[in-house]
């Protein structure tokens, strides 16, 4: 962090530098009206917003997406299949594109039980598993509960998430309200 404290976070314009930009916290929403403004896709993540606004402040083109090989791919549109429809059952085969949805929230929940929920390894699975029945996600379940009751990361786009756990852990029993007046001067300060 910054140690100037006298550093006022700036208003979110397109007078700001790309370095600028990258100092600060935004919201995805912040991020997302000023994309909008000058033009830029606000499709992605807010890591992507982000990155495509600092190099158009700096006018540069928009930054290439790495492939999984490492090669740079141009960013496409996430573009979502055939969804599930009700009924369905352990020999439904999962479509790809398809999302965690309600109807899939039901079948679990009635083949798992109430203490089901989508965590990371089953928004995975079912993200990158087209071509396999719904018998084997609720397998997957069953396999993957003594790593998902482990600590988990948590991803650099929920910033929010990740401060308020390592906030708690530091001031254990502080209330809420507390946590969330750390988390809005937090934000208010330069990353650097």
């Amino acid at each position: 962090m910054s140690t100037n404290a006298e550093e006022v976070r700036p208003l979110l314009s397109t007078a700001l530098t790309g370095a600028e930009l990258l100092r600060w916290y935004w919201t995805l929403a912040e991020l997302g009206a000023l994309a909008r403004r000058m033009g830029v896709p606000v499709r992605g993540g807010k890591a992507a917003v982000t990155a495509r606004l600092a190099a158009a402040l700096d006018g540069l083109p928009e930054p290439e997406q790495a492939s999984a090989a490492g090669a740079a791919v141009p960013a496409a549109p996430r573009r979502a299949g055939r969804q599930l429809a009700a009924p369905v059952d352990g020999t439904t085969v999962i479509p790809p594109g398809q999302r965690c949805s309600q109807v899939l929230r039901e079948y679990f929940v009635r083949e798992i039980g109430p203490g089901f929920h989508f965590d990371a390894f089953m928004r995975e699975y079912v993200a990158g598993h087209a071509g396999h029945t719904l018998a084997e996600a609720v397998e997957h379940w069953h396999a993957t509960r003594v790593r998902a009751a482990e600590p988990q990361d948590v991803g650099p786009q929920f910033e929010f998430n990740r401060f308020l756990r390592d906030w708690h852990v530091r001031h254990p029993g502080v209330a809420r309200t507390e946590a969330l007046a750390a988390w809005r001067a937090h934000r208010a300060r330069p990353r650097d």
